[in-house]
């Protein structure tokens, strides 16, 4: 039948409470309970030595306490950790879960895992990072419903923005994470699309999703171009990396910063002038929603195949309103999953 969509904002307060339940968790591989049984979830995520996910986990929490569920959170040892990821996978798969939801590290690193639990039968929920398509087809493991941030989008959304920023254009350094990753990829095309011929993009270089290595590529490309107006940078940890190399060479506040994520230093960062603007995505919610997808799949319902999370542009005008709200997103979104199981 036809449902109205339906709008999602978690009060300050709740989403407080979220996090030091959470926190309280973090030493140990279990969120929310034991897990096991046809009514549990289980989940498996990425490191928790990265903000990013460890407000994800939040949000599977929050997910898990507004639907009265059990949860599982296993989360790998850092983003390297492939084989460690499918061994968490296949420790879950043995409780007998009613549903599980994955954040692979790369596209294949878990299909071998969700094929044994496609072959009985458990919906796979498929967040943040997709699983490859095509190795899940051929596992017979495609994921019920993926949800994720359109990371094209966002990189469009920081494009246009820099035009704002540098109306009558300048050069611009473009920072991606790991060489070749989708993720950046998409946010570095996204952004060169938007930005189109408003800015003269000087050069493309890698850090590795690291705060320490932007810092070293940042200032490598300060000095080979003194011109320099403009950063895009594919997170917030490397941003602020760059921002640290901007303020080394006395020109913050001259050189625009631009990042994707969100995450509480990145907002610190555009709050205090060191960056000008994050485009936040939001893993709280896009963990908060997996659970509610869990809960409508267990219950039956159809799921949509994808579902986009919502993004925001987060300028000095309305960081305060991000903080506020932080982790979870300060502007209305649809949850569609919510929708079936409210």
């Amino acid at each position: 039948m036809s449902r109205a969509p339906h709008l999602r904002r978690l009060a300050p307060l709740a989403v407080a409470a979220s996090l030091c339940l959470v926190a309280s968790a973090c030493g140990s591989d279990s969120s929310s309970g034991s897990g096991g049984g046809d009514g549990s979830v289980a989940a498996v995520i990425k490191g928790l030595d990265n903000p990013f996910f460890q407000q994800m986990e939040a949000g599977i929490d929050a997910g898990a306490q507004d639907g009265d569920l059990e949860v599982d959170v296993q989360a790998a040892a850092d983003i390297t950790d492939t084989t460690g990821q499918l061994d968490k996978l296949n420790v879950v798969a043995g409780q007998d879960p009613g549903c599980v939801i994955v954040n692979p590290i790369d596209g294949t690193n878990l299909v071998q895992g969700l094929a044994g639990l496609a072959a009985k039968d458990v919906p796979i929920v498929n967040i943040d990072s997709p699983v490859d398509a095509d190795a899940a087809s051929q596992a017979d493991a495609t994921p019920a419903t993926y949800i994720g941030t359109d990371n094209t989008e966002a990189g469009r959304m920081a494009g246009e923005h820099m035009l704002t920023l540098l109306p009558e254009g300048g050069e611009v350094a473009l920072i991606g994470g790991i060489a070749g990753d989708v993720t950046s990829n998409a946010r570095l095309d996204g952004f060169t699309e938007a930005a189109g011929d408003g800015v003269s993009i000087v050069q493309t270089v890698s850090a590795n999703w690291s705060r320490d290595e932007a810092l070293t590529q940042a200032t490598t490309l300060l000095r080979a171009n003194p011109e320099l107006a403009g950063f895009f940078v594919a997170n917030d940890d490397m941003a602020l990396g760059v921002a640290r190399a901007v303020s080394d060479v006395g020109r913050t506040g001259e050189v625009e910063i631009i990042s994707v994520d969100g995450v509480e230093d990145g907002l610190n960062g555009v709050a205090d002038g060191g960056i000008s603007a994050v485009v936040a995505q939001y893993p709280y919610a896009i963990g908060e929603m997996g659970v509610n997808a869990c809960r409508a799949a267990m219950a039956g319902e159809d799921l949509p195949e994808e579902v986009t999370a919502p993004i925001a542009l987060v300028t000095a005008d309305n960081v305060q309103d991000a903080l506020d709200a932080a982790p979870a997103p300060f502007e209305e979104y649809d949850d569609p999953f919510a929708a079936l199981v409210d």
